[in-house]
């Protein structure tokens, strides 16, 4: 646990994708030390090692921007990787995305966290729920000016938290597992995070990050003691445990509440934040449609600073310059799309920007109230037997498992039996072929060539013994040699001549 809290302060406090992986390798191999502590247990092992692999494939989306940061920005710096150029900008993007759905158990990665829920309560509340889950939303927080320097990247993580705030969402409604429910809606929470990462609200994804750890935290705790207490996590078993033990009860109450999105808690502020920046994206990422165009200035004519000031302020429409290549300035009519005149559409867009006109009281009545009714039908749906795409997390895990597990599998055992028939086939009839020719070279041709060496050593031993027989040590007889040799070589001459 110390070692996970230290490597996760780590990530959140890195400037660099060097610090950044650092932190992020040891969170994870941590996080599959936690969830399958109690190791004799083979379920919970099994649950560690498909969360720790569903997590490191989604990791290598990392490693691969920090490759194409090198590639691109020639920095490793956080702040630096907007300035990339193309294509590199739109790859490191691409990266960071794919390992922050990953670690922040993002559609279509979400059913890593399910897994998760086999590990002790502690580690569910600290690691899946508060740190690393929410490690991703953080990540893309941190890089949202290189998520809208790429415009589709924004655009992609807007939609990813969204549709998985949507669908966890209802998975989490129909859970009768405590744990299960709690995790679902920490996918569905940390969706609201990657929204407003994406859709231009980080501030808010920031503080609905703060907010849903505390809340989170709290929640998972308390399961954590009835689960000590009562031996159980079924909500149908759970009926009277509030009354019971009343301070727990008051706590997951109050928590409960919060996670609903109940005015004046924390959650209900956090999420209506990042709900008002992705109605009013100035990107435009998260509707699709274009920005209106300014209408063209009826006659030739140029606009003072100060209207261009207004113009620029009165709505995004306005800012856009005119047709007509006469103009150096923006009209200060108003757009087509835009009835309000300069100085309204400026207060308007001020006040959306700002958030400097906070929800009336109607608008809070009706957000408890749409709160409290989701509360109730949370209590309706309970009663009903509990749906099989809920139970499996909408087979999220079946999923993953026939289009990467089985797959990749089949390749490796092909592999393996190319390997063992046709690569180590080819290297053992290779040393077959060896063998057959060093056997065939000794028994035909070594042997003579053994003939050849020993006939040469005998020819030499017997001229070396004819050498020694002149030398006797007696000079009378080394003079007749000389003589003789005389002899020959005057007979030699004679012959010659």
């Amino acid at each position: 646990m110390l070692l996970f809290a230290a490597a996760m302060a780590v990530t959140v406090t890195a400037t660099d994708l060097v610090l950044l992986l650092m932190g992020w390798e040891v969170m994870g191999a941590m996080s599959w030390a936690l969830i399958g502590y109690e190791w004799w247990d083979a379920r919970r092992v099994r649950s560690a090692g498909v969360a720790f692999l569903t997590t490191r494939a989604a990791d290598m989306g990392l490693y691969a921007a920090a490759g194409f940061a090198v590639a691109g920005a020639h920095s490793l710096r956080l702040d630096d990787l907007a300035a990339a150029g193309a294509p590199w900008r739109d790859l490191i993007a691409a990266g960071l995305v794919v390992s922050a759905l990953g670690k922040s158990a993002q559609l279509p990665f979400s059913f890593w966290l399910s897994r998760a829920m086999d590990g002790p309560s502690p580690v569910s509340a600290l690691l899946h729920s508060a740190t690393m889950v929410a490690a991703g939303a953080y990540l893309l927080i941190r890089v949202h000016p290189l998520l809208a320097a790429t415009g589709w990247a924004a655009t992609l993580a807007a939609w990813a938290g969204a549709v998985t705030a949507l669908v966890l969402g209802a998975v989490a409604l129909a859970q009768r597992d405590l744990k299960q429910l709690l995790a679902a809606s920490t996918c569905a929470q940390i969706g609201f995070m990657v929204l407003g990462a994406g859709t231009g609200a980080p501030a808010g994804g920031t503080a609905h990050l703060v907010a849903h750890a505390a809340v989170k935290s709290l929640l998972f705790l308390c399961a954590g003691v009835w689960l000590g207490v009562l031996g159980t996590k079924r909500l149908d078993a759970l009926q009277g445990a509030a009354r019971r033990h009343r301070a727990v009860g008051a706590a997951f109450g109050v928590g409960a509440l919060a996670l609903a999105g109940v005015p004046p808690l924390s959650l209900w502020v956090t999420k209506d934040e990042i709900l008002a920046g992705a109605g009013g994206s100035p990107a435009s990422s998260w509707w699709g449609s274009p920005r209106p165009s300014c209408r063209p200035p009826m006659r030739r004519r140029r606009c003072s600073p100060r209207s261009v000031r207004w113009a620029e302020a009165g709505c995004s429409g306005c800012r856009s310059r005119s047709r007509r290549p006469w103009s150096r300035w923006p009209s200060r009519r108003p757009c087509s799309g835009c009835s309000a005149s300069p100085g309204r559409g400026r207060l308007a867009a001020a006040a959306r920007r700002a958030g400097r006109g906070g929800p009336g009281p109607w608008t809070v009545a009706l957000s408890g109230a749409l709160a409290l009714l989701t509360v109730g039908a949370v209590m309706v749906v309970r009663r009903i037997p509990e749906p099989a795409w809920a139970l499996h997390w909408l087979w999220l895990e079946d999923a993953a498992s026939a289009v990467v597990v089985r797959p990749a599998f089949a390749t490796a055992r092909a592999l393996a039996r190319f390997d063992d028939r046709v690569v180590d086939g080819a290297v053992k009839r290779v040393a077959r072929g060896g063998l057959a020719v060093a056997g065939l070279a000794g028994r035909r041709v070594e042997f003579r060539v053994d003939g050849l060496v020993a006939a040469v050593g005998r020819a030499a031993r017997a001229l070396g013994a004819l050498a020694r027989r002149p030398q006797t040590g007696q000079v009378h007889l080394y003079y007749a040699q000389a003589a003789v040799v005389l002899a020959v070589l005057v007979v030699v001459a004679v012959l010659a001549g």
